[in-house]
């Protein structure tokens, strides 16, 4: 007995050694739990540490009292609009890299991701400028009261100044969970998040909220450094050159056609975020919002992990779509999906029981707490289905098949939740509480449709 054990905990350590060190393995062949691991080891940690600066950063942040709350909040609402689009990115660059790999074409991987990188310049130039210029307007526009406005707005313009560091760190990290190489991505962003949570409590200090600003720029930029270091001059599978950059139109086509679905399927999830914020703010005021975002942050930091998790799913579908193992590509998400039910189950039972004690953690105003708790008890009946969903969306994206799970976002949350969270909160007039029901509602709609569509099996004739 006492052996066996001694076996078990080796072999975890070896698999956990592995997955860190980063050594190229081939994911289309042997076992599928391990392949699994091996993989969500690194994304899970990848985004652990973000998870925990977004926590850091919210509680030096809540010591300048709500309107700097409120104007994070209401600011990283519309900030999600570039995550979409470095997500969609990224999105595409994962499904293509991922099935280049798995037909054992690195170069072809390479060249795919150096053209997913040129789009991503051209689109940054846009959003930079556009964000920088009407910095202002875009906290008026979420309701923002006058206070706000001219305390944030030097900070909103900050961040999106800053937008490049986002959508290339999220875009880069994309190819490399792609091409399977998870570690290099994890180190990335690890490098990112303790730059941030070494800089955020300084620069506050010396500059107020526009310093947080400063330090995630900062720490977004040096993590995008790192990656071009390991791009360029690494060892592992995907070795960048200038010829990959010479502009291919058929390639762009490529990445834009899946790009596009799966950019809009989170600017619809974040437009639906950004109308729940606004509800939020208008039913509720100052206090509601700034409630309201705290609790978003332990949100944050539960569901990260488990997105890492379903990244792993993702990755392990589009190599073994591209090595024509669809059943195992088919078992990877099956056994993905059971093993986030599980973290997400956990999740639900703290955010059930322990609320108060940690929203407490990060305001000690009793109105802002009482509104966090409540909406973070509320989030967290719903955690077990929000696991499953994005197993399930991360699966038909891995495939390539983005536009399903873009529609499946825009029934469910823009003709769904939307309108139900406005029913709730003023035709019934519950007001902020309202807002908060219809998000869990609705993310367990979307689990069970999106289980429908990965059960049709349709993805696995997707052509990448």
């Amino acid at each position: 007995m006492a052996e066996t054990k001694i076996n078990t905990a080796r072999k975890i350590s070896d698999i956990i050694r592995l997955s860190l060190n980063g050594e190229e393995q081939d994911y289309t062949q042997g076992s599928i739990r391990k392949a699994v691991f091996l993989l969500a080891i690194p994304m899970i940690l990848e985004l652990s540490l973000e998870s925990v600066f977004a926590l850091v950063d919210m509680f030096f942040v809540g010591k300048l009292g709500q309107n700097a709350i409120a104007t994070v909040g209401l600011t990283e609402s519309v900030i999600t609009l570039i995550y979409s689009i470095a997500i969609g990115l990224s999105t595409a660059a994962t499904a293509i890299v991922a099935r280049r790999i798995g037909e054992k074409k690195p170069e072809d991987a390479a060249h795919s991701g150096a053209q997913a990188l040129i789009i991503c310049l051209f689109v940054t130039v846009f959003i930079s400028t556009f964000g920088v210029v009407f910095a202002g307007n875009i906290l008026s526009l979420m309701g923002a009261n006058k206070d706000v406005v001219n305390q944030g707005a030097i900070f909103t313009r900050i961040m999106f100044g800053g937008s490049l560091g986002i959508m290339l760190l999220f875009l880069i990290n994309g190819i490399f969970r792609g091409a399977g190489d998870a570690a290099i991505a994890m180190r990335s962003l690890w490098v990112a998040s303790i730059i941030n949570i070494i800089l955020c409590p300084i620069f506050i200090h010396l500059f107020g909220l526009k310093g947080a600003a400063i330090a995630t720029v900062i720490g977004r930029s040096t993590g995008v450094l790192y990656q071009c270091y390991h791009l360029f001059n690494g060892k592992g599978i995907l070795k960048f050159r200038i010829h990959h950059f010479k502009i291919d139109g058929e390639i762009i086509r490529s990445v834009i056609t899946i790009a596009w679905p799966a950019t809009l399927q989170f600017i619809i999830a974040s437009g639906s975020w950004i109308a729940l914020t606004r509800l939020v703010a208008e039913t509720g005021g100052t206090s509601a919002s700034a409630g309201y975002q705290v609790a978003i942050r332990c949100v944050v930091f539960f569901i990260l992990p488990a997105w890492g998790l379903s990244n792993a799913a993702a990755t392990l579908v589009g190599q073994n779509l591209g090595a024509k193992q669809l059943e195992r590509a088919r078992q990877s998400v099956m056994l993905t999906a059971k093993y986030n039910a599980i973290f997400m189950s956990l999740v639900m039972i703290l955010f059930l029981f322990f609320s108060s004690p940690i929203v407490h953690f990060f305001t000690k105003d009793e109105i802002i707490a009482a509104y966090g708790v409540q909406s973070l008890q509320i989030f967290g009946a719903g955690y077990i289905f929000y696991g499953i969903a994005m197993v399930m969306t991360q699966a038909l994206n891995g495939a390539g098949d983005t536009r399903t799970p873009t529609i499946i976002n825009f029934v469910c949350f823009w003709l769904f939740q939307i309108p139900f969270a406005y029913f709730l909160a003023k035709v019934l007039d519950m007001k902020a509480t309202g807002a908060f029901i219809a998000t869990p509602v609705a993310e367990t709609v979307i689990a069970i449709i999106a289980w429908y569509y990965f059960k049709k099996g349709k993805w696995m004739e997707q052509k990448v």
